[in-house]
């Protein structure tokens, strides 16, 4: 059985994504929801955030996006979704996705 997939915050639609990098994403969460781990390039764990978190990394025409996901036993969880623009994950970025595992968590 197929995990569902639960958005906390962001989005993933054209625009602001172009079209092939939406159906990458999209393909990418098919995969995480029937339960197929995926590693490098496309996903990356975050254990800063907290256990079981990862970041998938969609390339785009103009831009990067990562989306950063919880697995959890039924969910998979969406934190965050943003344009990367640096080569660490922003301090701001990993503080807010703490946040909303720990409230999602409780």
């Amino acid at each position: 059985m197929d995990k569902r997939l639960i958005f906390l915050a962001g989005e993933i639609k054209t625009p602001p994504f172009a079209s092939a990098a939406r159906l990458e994403a999209g393909f990418l969460l098919r995969q995480l929801q029937q339960g197929i781990s995926i590693a490098l390039p496309h996903s990356r764990p975050l254990p800063v955030i907290g256990t079981n978190c990862h970041e998938l990394r969609i390339k785009d025409a103009d831009r990067e996006w990562r989306i950063i996901y919880h697995i959890d036993p039924e969910y998979i969880v969406i934190l965050e979704v943003f344009a990367k623009k640096t080569r660490e994950t922003p301090q701001a970025i990993i503080d807010l996705c703490q946040k909303r595992l720990k409230e999602f968590l409780a």
